[in-house]
C-alpha cells in the first residue's frame, strides 16, 4: 500500500509491503526496522492525536511497535496494514486510558514551550497543534493530525481510520472553522 508521507517533500510515495508483518512474525528485526523507518512520522501523529502528549505518545508508539512484533504473524494482508497499525495503537491508547481513570488534559501555553516535539519545529505549527489538540474531538484531532503533520491525503486517512471520504472531509473541514475561530478569536474558544 502506498501512503504519501510528510517531511520537506510532501510528494515522497512510502511502501508498506504487507510482506514486512510475516517477516517481523519471523523474528526478523531488519523488517521491524524498515517498518519503523516508514512508519515512525505517521504513528507519533497517530499517538499524539490520541494521547495529546509528546512522551505519552512515544510511550504508545513503542507500544505500538512492541505489540506488532507480538501480533505479526496474525496479521492479514487485505492491504491496508496502517490501518491495521493504527487500530493497535488506539486499542492500547484505550486499555491504558482505562488503567489510569484519569483525563489528560494540556492547558493552552504548554505545548508551545515544549521543545520535545521534535516532528514540530515551526512556532506557527506549534500554534495550530496546540489548538487541534485543545478544541477538537479525538477523530477531528486524528483527522487534522494526520493531513498536517504525515501530509497523508484525505482519501488515505478515511481507509486507515475506517470512514467514509465524505465524513473524513466534512470532520476535516468542521475541525478548520473551530481552528480558524479560535486563531482569530486570539485564543479563545468560539464554539
Amino acid at each position: 500500500m502506498t501512503h504519501r508521507m510528510g517531511g520537506p517533500n510532501k510528494n515522497n510515495l512510502i511502501e508498506i509491503d504487507d510482506k514486512l508483518f510475516k517477516r517481523i512474525g519471523n523474528d526478523d528485526m531488519t523488517a521491524l526496522d524498515d517498518l519503523y523507518r516508514i512508519t515512525e512520522r505517521t504513528m507519533y501523529a497517530f499517538s499524539l492525536s490520541l494521547t495529546k502528549d509528546h512522551q505519552k505518545a512515544l510511550d504508545l508508539m513503542q507500544d505500538t511497535y512492541v505489540k506488532i512484533i507480538n501480533a505479526a504473524h496474525l496479521y492479514k494482508p487485505v492491504g491496508k496494514p496502517l490501518a491495521w497499525m493504527f487500530t493497535i495503537a488506539k486499542n492500547l491508547h484505550y486499555t491504558n486510558t482505562k488503567r489510569e481513570r484519569r483525563n489528560i488534559s494540556l492547558e493552552p501555553g504548554e505545548l508551545s514551550d515544549d521543545r520535545r516535539f521534535s516532528y514540530v519545529t515551526d512556532p506557527d505549527d506549534r500554534i495550530v497543534l496546540e489548538g487541534v489538540l485543545s478544541l477538537l474531538s479525538e477523530e477531528e484531532r486524528e483527522i487534522i493530525i494526520l493531513y498536517a503533520v504525515s501530509g497523508m491525503k484525505h482519501k488515505e486517512i478515511a481507509e486507515s481510520l475506517g470512514l467514509k471520504l465524505s465524513t473524513t472531509l466534512s470532520k476535516y473541514h468542521r475541525a478548520l472553522k473551530k481552528l480558524k475561530n479560535y486563531l482569530e478569536g486570539g485564543g479563545q474558544r468560539h464554539e
